[in-house]
């Protein structure tokens, strides 16, 4: 009778969808981390772009995965399909154009085995063009660092108006915990990532790794000014979202502040649009 495969502690998951320019280089920075002990499950939207084709090189290492996830449902379809398959204790999920750092993996389970009630590890990362200049150094986490009560970071979350925790390759958080939250909140497509951290949270701790691990890469399409507008009109609705859905989780005066900022910061976005547009194209 054969022994049953031991689940690896991380599954680093790759949702792509026409990420030609960057899959490899995404890819390769997960291959190399210094922590080994994880699976990476890779699952192509049906790209048309050459994306799957570039995938293929990678297909013969032990440690991946690759399949390609049928048309529609959008980022949420395939969010959930990669992640669905995952078997590690703890997951990252890395889009297909952005980068971990060497020793991300490694200190964000670190963390993890010496807070057991943490329950999601985010850290800095790096704003990067194009062409991998990073933009803004460090970003994230508006101060905090170390751990704190989950409940108090959803808080802090939604008063500020933006994702304090960064996007998802700068978050490693337990699987157990996502699947008892129902999996990705997908109701906000454009805060997707936000939302589901604070159902994560709900069920443990926070804890925050005062430097950048990761980088996320800019474009156009993710920082265009209409884009600005609708993704401020989803923060205030999953806002309210998440107030009637945990009574007592959020006062009146959070709400508040969170549409108000959430509505300025629509505004700094169109200015960074503007400074930066030039950095976002791989013509340049």
């Amino acid at each position: 009778m054969s022994t049953p495969e031991r689940a690896p502690r991380v599954s680093v998951v790759v949702p792509t969808f026409h990420n030609v320019d960057f899959v490899e280089a995404t890819v390769e920075s997960i291959l190399a981390q210094t922590f080994t002990d994880f699976e990476l499950l890779i699952s192509d939207h049906t790209s048309s772009d050459g994306t799957w084709e570039r995938l293929a090189r990678f297909a013969s290492d032990p440690r991946v995965r690759l399949w390609q996830t049928p048309t529609g449902g959008g980022a949420p379809a395939n969010w959930t399909a990669v992640t669905d398959a995952a078997r590690g204790e703890f997951v990252k999920l890395v889009c297909g154009d952005d980068l971990l750092y060497p020793a991300c993996l490694q200190e964000q389970v670190d963390a993890m085995d010496a807070h057991p009630t943490v329950t999601l590890v985010c850290c800095r990362r790096d704003l990067i063009d194009a062409q991998g200049g990073i933009v803004m150094g460090g970003r994230g986490m508006t101060r905090i660092r170390g751990f704190h009560d989950g409940r108090a970071a959803i808080r802090r979350t939604v008063r500020v108006g933006t994702n304090i925790f960064g996007e998802p390759a700068s978050v490693l958080f337990r699987r157990a915990a996502l699947v008892e939250a129902g999996g990705w909140w997908s109701d906000f497509p454009y805060v997707i990532d936000e939302a589901t951290y604070a159902l994560v949270l709900l069920r443990g701790d926070l804890y925050a790794v005062d430097r950048p691990l990761a980088a996320f890469r800019i474009s156009a399409g993710q920082w265009s000014v209409d884009l600005a507008d609708q993704q401020a009109a989803q923060v205030v609705a999953f806002h309210d979202a998440l107030a009637a859905r945990e009574p007592g989780l959020l006062s009146r005066a959070d709400l508040a502040r969170g549409k108000t900022m959430a509505k300025g910061l629509s505004t700094a976005r169109r200015l960074v649009y503007f400074a930066l547009r030039r950095r976002m194209s791989t013509s340049e």
